[in-house]
C-alpha cells in the first residue's frame, strides 16, 4: 500500500499583513476612525468627529444676521422728535402748529424752523367739516407748509443780502465805475465798506464808513471826484 505524504505548512510562522497606505489612512480619519499602526505595534484609539447640527447652525445664522443688522450704520434710525397730531406735526426740522385766528373766527397755521423764535410763515387754514374745528394736519399739506415755508425763507435771505451789499456804476473822470457798499452788521462796531473799481475790475479805493451811507449814483460820483476822501459826515 502506497502512502502519500503531505506537508503542511509551519503554523507556528506569521502571516504578514499588509501595511495600510497612506490614502488608506486619511479616508478611515474621514470616516472617524484612525486606522492601526502595524509598523509600531500601537493601535490608535478611534476619535468620533462632531456630526453637523442643521437647527444649531440655523440659529448661528439667525443670530449673526440679527446682529448684523443691528449695528448697520447705514440704516435709517427712527425720529424720535417726529410728531404727528391734528394740530401739531414735526418733522425734518420743522414744526407746523394750527392755531386759533386772532382777527376771526377762523384758523391759522404758523410753520418754525427749528431753533428759530418766530415763524417763517402764517397763513389761514381750513376749517373742518364740522365747520367749527379746524381741518387735521396731513402729510400732503405738511410737505406744501414746508415747501412754502423754505421758498419765503430763500426770499428774505436774498433781500438781506442785497440789502447788506449794494452796487453803482456810474461814468466819472472819463471812465466807468462799479461803486461798492458791503454793510457789516457788527454786534459792536456796525460798519460799512465803500469801494470802487475800474473799468478793468481793479479795486482803486475802500474806506470805512458808517453802515447808514446811502449808495447812489449822485454819492458814488461826487465821491470818486472828490479823489476818494471821506464822504462829508462819515467821520466814525
Amino acid at each position: 500500500m502506497t502512502q502519500l505524504s503531505l506537508d503542511f505548512a509551519d503554523p507556528l510562522v506569521p502571516v504578514a499583513t499588509p501595511r495600510p497606505t497612506r490614502r488608506r489612512r486619511e479616508a478611515a480619519r474621514a470616516r472617524g476612525a484612525v486606522a492601526p499602526d502595524t509598523s509600531t505595534g500601537d493601535v490608535a484609539e478611534p476619535v468620533a468627529l462632531p456630526m453637523p447640527d442643521p437647527i444649531t447652525d440655523l440659529l448661528t445664522t439667525m443670530n449673526q444676521a440679527h446682529a448684523s443688522s443691528a449695528t448697520d450704520p447705514n440704516e435709517d434710525a427712527p425720529d424720535i422728535t417726529a410728531r404727528r397730531e391734528d394740530r401739531l406735526w414735526q418733522l425734518d426740522g420743522w414744526t407746523a402748529r394750527v392755531i386759533k385766528n386772532e382777527d376771526d373766527d377762523g384758523w391759522a397755521v404758523a410753520m418754525y424752523q427749528d431753533g428759530e423764535p418766530e415763524p417763517a410763515l402764517v397763513g389761514p387754514w381750513t376749517m373742518g367739516r364740522d365747520k367749527k374745528n379746524p381741518k387735521p394736519l396731513d402729510q400732503a399739506a405738511f410737505n406744501t407748509l414746508v415747501k412754502t415755508a423754505s421758498e419765503v425763507l430763500q426770499r428774505h435771505e436774498q433781500q438781506r443780502q442785497a440789502a447788506l451789499h449794494k452796487r453803482q456804476t456810474v461814468f466819472a473822470l472819463d471812465r466807468q465805475w462799479e461803486v461798492r457798499l458791503d454793510i457789516v452788521p457788527d454786534e459792536y462796531e456796525p460798519h460799512a465798506l465803500l469801494s470802487a473799481l475800474d473799468d478793468a475790475g481793479e479795486e482803486v479805493a475802500c474806506i470805512r464808513v458808517r453802515p447808514d451811507f446811502r449808495l447812489g449814483s449822485a454819492s458814488a460820483t461826487a465821491w470818486i471826484e472828490d479823489d476818494f476822501r471821506r464822504p462829508r459826515g462819515q467821520e466814525e
